[in-house]
């Protein structure tokens, strides 16, 4: 197998249904130089703008992946991407003049065929793998999600779907080579429960559905009455037969088409971490969300390993970007508790501030009376101010709002810091600020030592 990037020879185009706005697109892949990634540019919209289909950008998954960039969005992206990821190309722009990819019947077949049509060329850049070095998991305990990545030398996933039913009962489905996607996982449809049907409808949605791009599950016996109300709702009047709790009359593609349909979502979700992965997933009860959410954990470790190769050493020749009385003027923090002695550097995405430590902080003197050690809290607060300043930064008006911890994950101490130590922070944005939730991985240095790490979560509120 070739480890060169791929892309498209040629442009192609599609037309069809988006499933949920039921309005007419039109989708074209084009051809994408190297290292370019997945972008969709919605040309219906003044300038044409792009959105990158990477995880920082999803914003909803409750009946498909939508990306919002800026103030353009798309939706229903996930059987585009999991055909272009199942057919290992790595780099395209996909030109669409709606809000929604074509459902394009229900799954990522359509896709591949057209892929195939426009050929495929290889890139002289080697192919950017990101290697799973230690488990990635994601766990929903109360729905019974669980999404594992593990290490591995290629990708393979696993899926397991289980939803109370005892016409869909308990599916696995498993891809070991992604060489087997479009055989395997590329025609399998989106499904539906037929309960599901008028509330979805009633809400706006699945305007474009209809019953040859999903597969309605019937659960239990219905009056034929009720079948063709509901028929009539999708302009399909006139189903007479369905077997097996399915309400089509075509048969399922394969007896396990629910579960290998979620498999291929899982794949058109994980594209959005921007590059292909070297790892084994396996998943319980997988859907957008959990999906999503893997993929975004994926991306941390992806900019925590840039971040590290970073690493901000001190110039004390360099003058300060704020002093202790421009940072007075945007923390509220006081004497002893203010841990911000200056602001080093300060873009859109991250901050680099220092802590200068002196034996005559009173902490100092009960921890440890042996050997003095700066408190592991004082250094998470450390560089949660430095990363209160980052945030306070994007607002107009800074001095009317603070910044609230609301959750620290995966905080680790790697050496002491002691009297005399200069603590150098890095705090960098991991994804865009939304409904004034801001995510952070920060970092503190002692000269080239790393000292700790891990993922500060915060909230910007107005103060009262």
């Amino acid at each position: 197998m070739s480890d060169k990037q791929r892309t498209l020879a040629k442009e192609v185009s599609l037309n069809g249904k988006g499933l949920h706005s039921g309005i007419d697109v039109t989708v074209t892949f084009k051809p994408a130089p190297a290292n370019h990634g997945y972008k969709f540019c919605r040309t219906d919209l003044p300038g044409s703008p792009v959105i990158d289909a990477l995880a920082d950008n999803v914003t909803e998954t409750s009946r498909g992946t939508t990306l919002v960039q800026g103030e353009a969005s798309v939706a229903t992206i996930e059987h585009v991407l999991a055909a272009f990821a199942g057919m290992r190309i790595d780099n395209a722009l996909i030109d669409i003049n709606g809000p929604e990819a074509p459902i394009m019947g229900g799954s990522s077949r359509m896709f591949v065929e057209a892929i195939k049509e426009a050929g495929i060329v290889e890139l002289k850049e080697e192919r950017n793998y990101w290697v799973i070095r230690e488990k990635v998991t994601f766990s929903d305990e109360e729905h019974g999600v669980d999404l594992i990545i593990y290490p591995d030398d290629h990708f393979s996933a696993h899926v397991l779907i289980d939803y109370n039913s005892k016409i869909l009962g308990n599916q696995y489905a498993i891809l070991d080579q992604i060489d087997d996607f479009e055989k395997e996982i590329a025609g399998n449809r989106t499904f539906v429960f037929f309960h599901e049907l008028e509330p979805l409808f009633r809400m706006g949605l699945i305007k474009g559905g209809d019953l040859e791009n999903a597969v309605v599950i019937l659960e239990r016996e219905v009056e034929q009455e009720e079948i063709d109300r509901i028929a009539r709702m999708f302009n399909k009047p006139g189903i007479t037969e369905h077997h097996a709790g399915v309400l089509n009359s075509t048969k399922l593609r394969s007896p396990n088409e629910p579960a290998r349909h979620k498999l291929l979502d899982l794949i058109g979700d994980l594209a959005l971490v921007g590059q292909p992965i070297r790892g084994k997933v396996v998943a319980t009860r997988p859907g957008h969300y959990a999906n999503t959410r893997l993929a975004r954990l994926i991306r941390q470790q992806i900019k925590r390993q840039a971040t590290k190769k970073e690493i901000p050493l001190l110039d004390t020749t360099k003058p300060a970007l704020m002093d202790i009385q421009q940072i007075k003027k945007l923390l509220p923090h006081r004497f002893p508790f203010l841990m911000v002695d200056r602001i080093l550097e300060l873009t859109e995405s991250y901050i680099i501030g220092i802590k200068n430590t002196t034996y005559n902080e009173a902490f100092f003197q009960g921890h440890f009376e042996a050997e003095h050690v700066f408190p592991g809290v004082f250094l998470i607060e450390t560089m949660a101010q430095v990363g209160g300043i980052l945030v306070l930064n994007s607002v107009d008006e800074p001095e009317k709002y603070s910044t609230y911890f609301l959750k620290v994950d995966r905080m680790k101490f790697k050496n002491k810091v002691i009297p005399g130590d200069t603590i150098v922070v890095r705090c960098d944005l991991t994804e865009p600020i939304r409904r004034s939730i801001v995510i952070m991985y920060a970092q503190a240095f002692v000269g080239e030592k790393l000292v700790a790490e891990g993922e500060l979560t915060a909230q910007v509120i107005k103060n009262k």
